[in-house]
């Protein structure tokens, strides 16, 4: 009996610590083998959710993004897209990969045509916003605070590693709103972004924001200036807990 525990035990760690392995931020690499040189492309895992943002190196053109659910189990590796701007019937639908991942290095290789890409880990600490948030809440000109119910319409923000990446999107009839990401700051209640692509204006690349924040009863509220000079009050919630969508 106590060689059985033992075993469940270390069968359930070995699953917790390989599930968390891929959380942070990642670089792609190499597609197929070959180096990748004209593109950029940024994927951030947490809370059992990625997104990915990618741009062109010469004058930072966005060029697509995708995200949703992923799952993790060994060298088995799926993802099940919410949004998927290069192929949006792939959205809902699960794809399955061997993923061969050693350290800060990963390899994902498609099950049903053999695509490989690899991925170099970005280094870095969590803080108080590392997560994967959406926004529940909003204020008007007047400072009333609007509630949302996140579902099928929802306006996701994920952080981890020091990057962010937000997308607004709608999984149902696979329309895409917008995105933008890049590397933040959150300490002492300043939450900074450095924006490295934007879907909806290459300008914008290269702007800091700062913010003010704070983390109440789970909630993350962030406010500021838009970049337009607004003043903005949001609130954001843990996704895992806001979104009702399929519930």
């Amino acid at each position: 009996m106590r060689h059985t525990w033992i075993l469940l035990f270390s069968l359930f760690f070995f699953a917790t610590t390989t599930a968390q392995d891929v959380e942070g931020a990642w670089k792609l690499t190499h597609k197929n083998g070959t180096e990748v040189q004209d593109t950029e492309y940024i994927k951030i895992y947490q809370d059992g959710y990625f997104a990915f943002g990618g741009k062109r190196l010469e004058g930072n053109e966005f060029t697509d993004t995708g995200g949703g659910e992923y799952h993790l189990e060994g060298n088995h590796y799926a993802e099940i897209p919410d949004f998927y701007t290069s192929n949006p019937d792939r959205i809902g639908k699960k794809l399955a990969y061997a993923a061969d991942i050693n350290g800060d290095h990963m390899t994902i290789k498609r099950k049903d045509n053999g695509d490989t890409e690899t991925w170099a880990r970005i280094p870095n600490q969590k803080n108080d916003l590392t997560g994967n948030w959406v926004i529940t809440g909003r204020a008007n000109p007047e400072g009333e605070v609007h509630q949302m119910t996140p579902g099928d319409r929802r306006t996701i923000k994920i952080l981890s590693g020091g990057r962010f990446q937000w997308v607004a999107f709608n999984s149902a009839t696979k329309e895409f709103h917008g995105t933008g990401g890049g590397t933040y700051t959150a300490e002492n209640g300043k939450y900074t972004e450095n924006i490295t692509f934007f879907s909806r204006d290459n300008n914008r690349v290269g702007a800091s924001l700062g913010f003010n924040y704070e983390v109440k009863d789970g909630k993350w509220h962030h406010s500021g200036k838009s970049s337009k000079g607004d003043p903005i009050y949001e609130i954001w919630s843990k996704y895992s807990e806001a979104y009702t969508g399929g519930k």
